[in-house]
């Protein structure tokens, strides 16, 4: 679920903007490479109200993806996960995981 109806106030598009460029640096992607951001609401016991979903996809068209568990204004770029863990962000085609 989607925390708020399309916030497309400047602040929120400079987040985006800069959430996405400190993922394009982390990850090496290319200017051209799609990186989407979202902030999500969670019901679930134990979530944080807000989160931050982050999807990539590389040029070889593998798929990407991670969660900080706050709200998007308070993401910072240590919030990221380091660059060798890529691959443990991968998105495997049959695999489910209702965590991430």
């Amino acid at each position: 679920m989607f925390a708020s109806r399309r916030n497309r106030s400047p602040e929120r598009r400079e987040q985006v903007e800069r959430l996405t460029a400190w993922t394009r640096e982390r990850f090496q992607l290319p200017s051209n490479a799609v990186v989407s951001v979202a902030e999500l609401a969670c019901s679930v016991p134990g979530c944080p109200p807000l989160e931050t979903a982050v999807m990539f996809w590389a040029a070889d068209g593998a798929h990407y993806h991670f969660k900080v568990f706050k709200p998007l204004a308070d993401v910072v770029a240590e919030d990221l996960p380091p660059a060798w863990y890529r691959d443990a962000l991968r998105v495997v085609a049959g695999v489910e995981c209702s965590c991430c």
